[in-house]
C-alpha cells in the first residue's frame, strides 16, 4: 500500500483547531463536493489569510458578468500552466471539464489554448490572460481594442486581469508550500461520478 503523501510542507491544522467560521466553510464545501479540496485544509494554517483568500476568490469566480464560469476556469488553467502550478491545473482543470461538459478541454487549454476546442473570442481572452501573466507591463490600448472587438466590456477585461493576478498569487503559494492536488480531481469530468468513486475504492 502506498504511503499517503503530505499535502503541504507546512502544518495542516486538525478539524478541532479550525476557527468556527473556517469550519463552517470547510464543511460546506465537503457537503457540496463530497471531499475537502486540499487548498482549504492547507490555508487553514493561516486563518486570516484563508478568509481573505476565499473572499477575493468568491468575488472573482462567483460573480455575474460577461464571463461564464467555464471561461473563468479557462483563465485559471491556462495561466496556472504557465506558472507551473500542479495543484491549480489539476483542480481547476477538473472544474473546467465539469462546467463545459468537455472531458478533453482542460488538457488542451493547459498545453496550448490556440489548438483547443474554443471560440475565437475565448482564444482572444486567453491570449490576453497569458500576456497579463507573462508581461503585464506590456499591456496597452491595443489589447483592450482587440478584446472589445470580441465583445468584451472594460469590466470583463478587468475580470480577466484580476483572475490572472489572483491566481498568480495562488500558484506561487501552492508551489512554495508544495500543495498536493486531491486524487479525486484527476477523474472529475472524465468518467461518470459513480465510476470515479468505484475506482477510488
Amino acid at each position: 500500500m502506498t504511503k499517503a503523501q503530505p499535502i503541504s510542507r507546512y502544518p495542516v491544522p486538525q478539524p478541532g483547531e479550525w476557527p468556527d467560521d473556517v469550519r463552517v466553510r470547510i464543511l460546506e464545501v465537503q457537503e457540496k463536493a463530497g471531499f475537502v479540496p486540499n487548498v482549504f485544509l492547507t490555508l487553514a494554517h493561516r486563518p486570516d489569510e484563508f478568509r481573505a483568500f476565499f473572499a477575493y476568490h468568491d468575488a472573482l469566480m462567483l460573480k455575474d458578468g460577461g464571463l461564464t464560469k467555464g471561461e473563468r476556469e479557462m483563465i485559471v488553467v491556462a495561466t496556472s500552466a504557465v506558472n507551473e502550478c500542479l495543484y491549480c491545473v489539476v483542480a481547476h482543470g477538473a472544474i473546467l471539464r465539469i462546467y463545459e461538459k468537455a472531458p478533453l478541454l482542460a488538457d488542451q487549454v493547459a498545453v496550448n489554448h490556440r489548438k483547443a476546442d474554443l471560440t475565437a473570442r475565448q482564444k482572444a481572452m486567453l491570449d490576453f490572460a497569458l500576456k497579463v501573466c507573462r508581461e503585464s507591463g506590456a499591456v496597452g490600448d491595443a489589447d483592450f481594442e482587440t478584446l472589445r472587438e470580441h465583445g468584451f466590456s472594460d469590466e470583463d477585461i478587468w475580470d480577466i486581469a484580476a483572475i490572472t493576478a489572483f491566481f498568480g498569487l495562488s500558484n506561487r503559494m501552492a508551489n512554495v508550500i508544495s500543495m498536493r492536488p486531491n486524487d479525486e480531481f484527476y477523474l472529475m469530468g472524465r468518467v461518470p461520478k459513480d465510476a470515479a468513486q468505484k475506482r477510488k475504492k
